[in-house]
């Protein structure tokens, strides 16, 4: 048997779940490659998703660098588009040996997650798969799925409940 084609075993892994249609927590995902974001729909409201997720990594040890409230912006310039804010979190204990390992991948840190309602009403939220990040700026194999599980807890956190 021939070695997949993949640089790390979570890009291997992800084009698992690609090619069978599986989810992550619970949802399917939403792109074609894993260099794609991930784009989820939650089962709440914008204010409650956004509100859900702020609770979810801060209860979880990270920290929220910022928040940016695009739609807050195009109103300050006579513009109008839908709820869509970005939420910047990380964990400096988490991402620290990262930027250690490879000093230039602070460019992807912190970490950033999308939150935006659709013309229809619907939230949706978009994050950059950990597997996307793996080998990059010189990051060595496998230390980018150290930042997979901030991706099961935001699946998680804007989850129906059961």
């Amino acid at each position: 048997m021939s070695p997949l084609p993949y640089s790390s075993p979570s890009q291997a892994f992800r084009a698992v779940l690609l090619a069978t249609g599986l989810t992550i927590g619970g949802f399917a995902i939403d792109g074609a490659s894993a260099e794609e974001p991930v784009k989820l729909q939650s089962a709440y409201s914008f204010k409650d998703t956004v509100s859900r997720l702020r609770s979810a990594l801060e209860g979880n040890g990270f920290t929220i660098f910022a928040t940016i409230d695009h739609r807050a912006a195009a109103q300050s310039v006579g513009l109008d588009m839908p709820p869509t804010t970005v939420l910047i979190y990380g964990n400096p204990k988490g991402g620290t040996p990262l930027m250690i390992a490879a000093p230039d991948f602070a460019l992807e840190l912190p970490l950033r997650v999308l939150v935006r309602e659709s013309g229809q009403g619907k939230t949706f939220v978009t994050l950059s798969p950990s597997t996307s990040l793996e080998g990059k700026h010189g990051l060595p194999g496998g230390m980018a799925t150290k930042l997979a599980p901030a991706e099961k807890l935001i699946a998680s956190t804007i989850a129906a409940p059961n």
